[in-house]
């Protein structure tokens, strides 16, 4: 499908640098990119002579469920810290719907949090709330200040909802009619923001 397609591009940042952005080729099999993204960094680490490891940086994007439930997520951890594999700390961002296509975390998941699994890894891990646009640009400003110093992978567990079905033929109400009447009469993030800055007063109607 076309969204499992790579892209490339360079983008200009404020204060005037250019940063390359390439988004890897990915299967269906959610996770299984997550070894050939920091794979391929490690190369471009190695080629460019980038010994600190500061200048390439992977980020990994996963799914709640996928991320605990997929055996190449930690096979890909265990190589964090090893001198033929590290690429001075993978950037994890875990999109945490709550719910693993119809399943419930308590049905899908012996822990407490999707990113339980890390621990064993020491790997920092960051709760935040997906409604809070500040608190997550906050994290991630943290996060990323973490694996820059200590070159260690950390990760940001983003909870948040899935409005719609996982796929088009895919009707959410049927599975878990509960959540998704709470869902379907909560206000999307960007409302919720808005009216937080009206309160604020930081901008007008």
């Amino acid at each position: 499908v076309k969204y499992h397609l790579a892209y490339s591009n360079n983008i200009k940042t404020e204060s005037g640098k250019e940063v390359k952005l390439s988004l890897a080729f990915k299967p269906s099999h959610l996770e299984a990119v997550n070894p050939v993204v920091t794979g391929s960094v490690r190369a471009r680490q190695t080629l460019n002579g980038d010994k600190t490891r500061e200048k390439y940086m992977p980020i990994l994007i996963h799914g709640d469920a996928a991320f605990v439930g997929q055996g190449v997520v930690a096979e890909t951890l265990n190589l964090m810290n090893l001198e033929g594999y590290t690429t001075g700390g993978t950037f994890h961002i875990v999109i945490n719907n709550q719910i693993g296509f119809t399943t419930l975390p308590s049905e899908s998941r012996s822990t407490l949090y999707a990113t339980d699994l890390a621990k064993g890894f020491q790997i920092p891990i960051f709760h935040v709330n997906g409604d809070d646009p500040e608190a997550a640009y906050r994290v991630v400003k943290l996060a990323h200040e973490y694996r820059q110093k200590f070159h260690k992978d950390v990760i940001i567990d983003l909870i948040c909802y899935r409005r719609l079905g996982h796929n088009e033929m895919d009707e959410p109400a049927f599975t878990q009619p509960y959540m998704y009447n709470i869902i379907k009469n909560h206000p999307p993030t960007a409302i919720l923001y808005e009216q937080f800055l009206l309160k604020e007063g930081v901008v007008s109607k």
